[in-house]
């Protein structure tokens, strides 16, 4: 048994030595899909902040607007405690 144990050990370091020389990378990514990842993230982050930065305009024009006095009464009662 113990034999047994001892060539497996020794094969799979031969074989890991085998397949170190390999001049061939399994994970190898090629620049075009790269430069579209990175395209593509810059992309969907200038969008992210341009509907943040919208909605946060527009929140703003309707808090701006509602704390305007109308007839001497605030449109926008806030709690004052």
């Amino acid at each position: 048994m113990a034999n047994n144990l001892i060539t497996l050990l020794f094969l799979l370091c031969n074989l890991t030595a085998a397949l170190a020389d390999s001049n061939v990378s399994c994970y190898r990514i090629e620049p075009g899909t790269i430069a579209g990842i990175i395209s593509a993230d810059l992309l969907l982050t200038l969008i992210i902040v341009v509907v943040t930065y919208r909605c946060a305009s527009l929140r703003r024009e309707k808090i701006d607007k509602a704390d305007k006095v109308y007839m001497n009464v605030r449109a926008n009662v806030k709690n004052l405690k």
